[in-house]
């Protein structure tokens, strides 16, 4: 082991003995963001090459996660814009690679899915479904968020809501007298979890692009300047940090 090796192998130790276990978020959301630009700065022939180590990084980001007891993590892997933006090659390329790593899920976390499968190509689409369906019922929960867009997900929750309150015989009048934000957040594709406590956004970028735009209202927020293929337990326990020394305010 190297002498700088050693010294970021203590400072880890010290940054998770100072982690209290109460000040531990319980849902961490992930925009693992700068896959494409780590390849490049890499010298790698292909983007796809830092799709796929970013795909393969999600396992560490389960190990720490499994060994700081954090149940719920939620990961942005496309977002709608990307599914209608990117290179064609590209995105073909990003689907066969889920498709593969579907077939390779992890042993004991639940699997779940949101966004709008019906974009993705159909074999993409029921190797995900499959995954899911074949992941454990109880345990830890990885989320998936794929053909995913914030401000879709509230205009389907909206369609939900009319379209219960029409075959429950409700009137608009009614609808309108009564609807709640429990009653929008029971029809969002996250309904059964937790609301993030912490979200983290790789690579620079200062804004969340989309990204559980309800569910986040009052999350933490932290940002880091490192591509997410490179992020490092070591940075994981900064934001955890940073998120154990935040007084957490709702509706302030």
């Amino acid at each position: 082991m190297t002498p700088r090796n050693l010294l970021y192998r203590l400072y880890e130790r010290r940054l998770f003995a100072a982690l209290g276990h109460d000040g531990r978020p319980r849902h961490v959301g992930l925009i693992m963001d700068g896959n494409r630009r780590w390849a490049r700065a890499a010298g790698l022939a292909s983007v796809s090459m830092g799709h796929q180590a970013g795909a393969d990084h999600i396992d560490d980001l389960l190990d720490w996660c499994t060994e700081l007891g954090i149940d719920h993590v939620t990961v942005f892997v496309a977002s709608t814009e990307n599914l209608a933006r990117r290179d064609q090659s590209e995105l073909d390329s990003l689907m066969r690679m889920i498709e593969q790593r579907a077939k390779t899920p992890r042993d004991g976390w639940r699997l779940r899915v949101a966004g709008r499968l019906e974009l993705l190509p159909d074999s993409t689409a029921h190797a995900l479904k499959l995954a899911a369906d074949q992941s454990p019922d109880t345990g830890p929960c990885l989320t998936i968020a794929i053909g995913y867009g914030g401000r879709q997900e509230l205009v389907d929750a909206f369609r939900s809501v009319l379209t219960d309150a029409a075959a429950a015989g409700t009137s608009m009048d009614e609808l309108a007298a009564t609807l709640s934000a429990d009653d929008i957040a029971a029809h969002l594709y996250t309904a059964d979890l937790p609301d993030p406590d912490l979200v983290i956004r790789t690579s620079g970028e200062r804004r969340l692009s989309g990204f559980l735009l309800w569910q986040s209202a009052y999350s933490e927020l932290y940002f880091c300047d490192v591509y997410w293929p490179a992020f490092r337990r070591v940075d994981f326990l900064r934001a955890l940090r940073s998120y154990a020394e935040r007084q957490r305010r709702f509706g302030a």
